[in-house]
Order: C-alpha cells, then sequence, then structure tokens
C-alpha cells in the first residue's frame, strides 16, 4: 500500500493570528468609516468644512472627550464586560452638577477660584461615592453608579429649579475664546488633557498595574497590588474628569446646563468605540480621543443635514451594539 507524505506549504493560521488580523481589518476599516464620513459630510452638509463649524465640533467634542476619557480609565480598571466590569453612568449627571454649582457660585458672587475648586470638589465627591459603592461594598458597578446617577439627577434640579443658571468670568471667559490657527480654547485644552491622561494611563507603572487590574484581577492580587484601591483611583479620576467637564460646559454655554443628562449616550458610545481605534482592541485614551472626534462629526454631520435627533440616538445605540459585538467575538479566540 503506497503511503503518501503530507504536502508542505504555508502552516495554517493559529488562533492568536487570525485574532490579530480580524484586529488589525477592524481598526483599520474604522478609520477609512472615518475617512469616508469626513468626505460625505463635506459634499451634503453645507457649512461643515467653515472655521466656524471645526470650532463647534471641537468646542463639542472637548466636553464630551473629557467625559470619555474619565469612563475609559474605569473600563481600563474594572474590565471590558460593561455589565460586571468597569462603567460609571453617573459622569453626564456629574458633569451636570458640577456646571450647576459653578455658575451657582458665580452668581453668588464668588471668585473663578472658589467656583473651580467647588466643581472639581464636586466630581471628586461623586467619583468617591461611587468608589466606596464599588471597590468597598462590592455593588456591581452598572447599578451603583446607575444609583448615583438618579441622585446627582436630582440635586442638579433641586439647586438650579430646572432652569439655566447664566455664568460669566475671566476663567469662563477665557476657555470659550478662540485660540491659535481659529481652533477654540476648548480644543486644545481637550488635547493637552488627553496628552496628559494618556502619559499617566500608557506611559507609567500606574496605567500599567491599571490594566493588570482589570484584564487579570486574580494575577494582579497575587503578584501584591492592591487591587481595590486602583479601582478605587479609577473612579476618582472619572469623578474629576466629570468636575472638570462641568467647568467646561458652563464655559461653552456661559452657564449650567438642563439637559446634562442627554451627554450619556454619546459619551458611553466614545468610550466603548475607542476599543475599535486602538491596536490591540483594548481601551486606549489616543483611542478614546480618535473616538470623541469621530462621534463629534457624526453628531454635528447629523445636524447640519437636519436629521432627526430619534436617528442619530439610533446611530449611537447601533454603534454601541456593533462595538461591544465585534470586539467580543475578536476577543473570546484570545
Amino acid at each position: 500500500m503506497e503511503s503518501y507524505a503530507p504536502v508542505s506549504g504555508a502552516e495554517p493560521e493559529t488562533p492568536q493570528q487570525k485574532t490579530r488580523l480580524a484586529a488589525t481589518l477592524l481598526r483599520y476599516g474604522a478609520l477609512i468609516t472615518f475617512l469616508l464620513i469626513l468626505v460625505i459630510f463635506s459634499v451634503s452638509a453645507p457649512f461643515f468644512l467653515s472655521v466656524f463649524n471645526i470650532g463647534n465640533i471641537l468646542g463639542q467634542t472637548a466636553i464630551t472627550g473629557v467625559l470619555a476619557i474619565g469612563l475609559t480609565v474605569v473600563v481600563i480598571a474594572g474590565g471590558p464586560n460593561v455589565v460586571t466590569g468597569g462603567i460609571d453612568l453617573s459622569l453626564a449627571a456629574n458633569m451636570g452638577l458640577s456646571a450647576a454649582i459653578y455658575a451657582s457660585l458665580i452668581q453668588a458672587g464668588y471668585g473663578d477660584g472658589a467656583a473651580v475648586i467647588a466643581a472639581l470638589g464636586s466630581g471628586l465627591a461623586v467619583g468617591a461615592v461611587n468608589a466606596i459603592a464599588v471597590a468597598g461594598i462590592g455593588i456591581v458597578p452598572l447599578l451603583a453608579t446607575l444609583a448615583v446617577m438618579n441622585v446627582i439627577a436630582g440635586l442638579e434640579l433641586v439647586l438650579t429649579e430646572n432652569t439655566v443658571i447664566p455664568a460669566s468670568g475671566d476663567v469662563l471667559t477665557a476657555l470659550s475664546s478662540q485660540g491659535p490657527l481659529g481652533i477654540p480654547v476648548l480644543g486644545y485644552v481637550l488635547i493637552a488633557f488627553s496628552l496628559a491622561m494618556s502619559l499617566l494611563v500608557q506611559g507609567t507603572r500606574y496605567g500599567l498595574r491599571l490594566y493588570a487590574v482589570g484584564e487579570f484581577p486574580e494575577a494582579a492580587r497575587s503578584a501584591g497590588i492592591p487591587v481595590k484601591a486602583y479601582l478605587a483611583a479609577a473612579f476618582l479620576i472619572s469623578g474629576l474628569c466629570g468636575g472638570l467637564a462641568g467647568i467646561l460646559n458652563t464655559a461653552y454655554l456661559s452657564g449650567s446646563s438642563t439637559g446634562s443628562g442627554e451627554m450619556l449616550l454619546p459619551v458611553v458610545v466614545t468610550a466603548l468605540l475607542g476599543s475599535v481605534f486602538s491596536r490591540r482592541l483594548v481601551p486606549t485614551v489616543g483611542g478614546t480621543l480618535l473616538s470623541a472626534l469621530f462621534v463629534g462629526v457624526l453628531l454635528n454631520g447629523f445636524q447640519l443635514l437636519n436629521l432627526s435627533s430619534t436617528l442619530v440616538s439610533g446611530v449611537q445605540g447601533v454603534l454601541i451594539l456593533l462595538t461591544v459585538s465585534v470586539t467580543t467575538l475578536i476577543r473570546r479566540d484570545v
């Protein structure tokens, strides 16, 4: 009986190689989609490429971007599972309360320094409550931050009586002004903040341990890393981002806002979509920044085309579903 030697040729791809290929295709596909959307809106939407509109996009993106970066830190520390892992649903409401406190103090005659400290302190306090609930008591982040969101949204309504509180001052004027190259100062704040957070998360021992806590909590605990302390710190950082976003939002709107809850969906979309723009489908600050610009362009283009807000919300929901589904399927084979 004749025997046949196996035909030599290329070795079959391993699951890891397939996963890397899929991640690369997904990442570059997202970048190409971003460019195509820019081209489509440039052709179909009037004034899309005008200096005023680009400044408007950057101003809106600055607020969403800061909040999404805070959420990204929580996702890194808590893990990518949005049900049992890292999530902070209180961020948008945190921003609203911080903006209301800032505007109220300005209206009461306090200076910019006191208002800034109070807004950041308010954000930090919300982050501390989340940290105690999740890292201290052990409540699931989804439920804990949902409860905190409703509490601080109620506090904002009590403080503002559901009205806009106007505010003006040197800090707000500086933040709302135009910077070099016609780019708003808010845009430069977003870039500087993103660079600082990227250095912290991607370039320090703290950041590496933060990833270890989120991805391999048991291994991190065995290595002597205080897992709960790092998780609590992530919520504190997220809270500070909420306070900072409140200040930026007050500068952008020249006062507080009664519709801060509407920011939650764009923030969640931006943070989750950020992993698609990263090399290994993991959340990064740089990926979140690109995602914030992508979502900002998308929402602005829809507004210029006079599309209904219902459609915009539907697109954001689809983006969340696609991002979570695709990244979950790809990471499952790692």
